[in-house]
């Protein structure tokens, strides 16, 4: 069986700007595969070259072994998309615009009533399906959206952004309803910079940061790659770079910690991986007493996808975050937007 999805070698440029620089990944039939990274990481860029918004300028895309750039019009009847933007128009019912969607979608007259009824049923949405969306809550609206993207029966979803602006109840619901599609013979594609809702819902996850996949694999594979426990410590609230620097000296010279890194976007913090034991922290308040340095602040975790990520890049997913709103050109983005 050919996988889902196959991309290789994926290349987008935006004029002088390189949104995409080499993405390779496969997603297998009945699959929750989940793109993380920080905005402007290239994960919508990747979904809408897949989904044949946009045209690669180098690499192959294939949706069950249909090739997505020399036949996009088989391919398309293959997908399912739902953006991260809500388009919905407010004076029509919901009922009328799933109507719509199947008209553009060709659907025969009766299968488009069957598909709106099965969707409508799937999502929860009969006490609000004859509604005008306008009065639609931000939860409501995008499990329409979502409707509409499986209207037609496609045999892969892709998803940008899913619960993004939506309260905790609403993720929950949307989550629910993911979980149950891989059953149905949907497989799910989905991009987030939330953490947790790639770690409850995927399969496997591949970690992009400008437009490079850095690791993939399994959450817990990934997990287990960058091995031990983590501590995050502060010498102050806003600890002097001489100080970090002086007790990274000290803590790396502990037999039983494997990494230590300075994270200067964070008030130069402290980012220790260490072999699990039940003393860590002791020993490590002791060995900084010993040097005259306090401690503000201390805790131990299991690893994390964001520990993933920083031992990948060297900076957390909102260091990169608040990185990327610095690098954003709002040209490029109205640009992007448009294609």
């Amino acid at each position: 069986m050919a996988p889902a999805i196959s991309i290789r070698n994926l290349q987008k440029r935006y004029g002088q700007t390189t949104a995409v620089e080499d993405v390779s990944l496969q997603v297998e039939p009945g699959e929750i595969f989940g793109l993380l990274g920080p905005n402007g990481a290239g994960k919508t860029t990747t979904m809408r070259c897949l989904c044949t918004l946009a045209q690669p300028d180098q690499g192959e895309i294939e949706v069950a072994g249909i090739s997505a750039i020399a036949q996009p019009r088989a391919a398309r009847k293959l997908l399912g998309y739902v953006a991260q933007e809500v388009a919905l128009d407010k004076v029509l019912t919901g009922r009328e615009m799933l109507q719509l969607q199947a008209d553009l979608y060709h659907l025969p007259k009766q299968k488009g009533r069957d598909r709106i009824e099965s969707v409508v049923d799937l999502l929860g949405l009969g006490d609000w399906i004859d509604r005008k969306t306008g009065t639609y809550s931000g939860g409501i609206r995008k499990r329409l959206d979502l409707a509409a993207g499986l209207l037609h029966g496609p045999a892969v979803l892709v998803l940008d952004e899913p619960t993004v602006g939506l309260d905790i109840e609403s993720r929950r619901v949307v989550w629910d309803f993911l979980r149950r599609l891989p059953s149905l013979g949907t497989t799910v594609l989905i991009a987030s910079h939330y953490l947790e809702e790639v770690d409850a819902l995927a399969d496997r996850v591949a970690i992009i940061d400008r437009g490079r996949v850095i690791a993939q694999g399994t959450p817990n594979e990934l997990k287990d790659r960058v091995g031990g426990d983590r501590i995050t410590l502060r010498i102050r609230e806003f600890t002097p770079e001489a100080e970090a620097a002086h007790a990274k000296a000290l803590l790396t010279a502990l037999p039983w910690v494997r990494e230590a890194i300075v994270n200067g976007a964070q008030g130069n913090s402290l980012n220790l991986v260490v072999e699990s034991r039940s003393d860590a922290i002791a020993s490590i308040q002791a060995t900084l007493a010993g040097a005259d340095l306090p401690v503000f602040g201390i805790a131990q975790a299991r690893p994390s996808l964001d520990d993933v990520y920083l031992a990948a890049t060297g900076q957390t997913l909102l260091d990169a975050e608040l990185a990327a709103v610095g690098r954003r050109d709002p040209k490029l983005e109205r640009k992007q937007n448009m294609r």
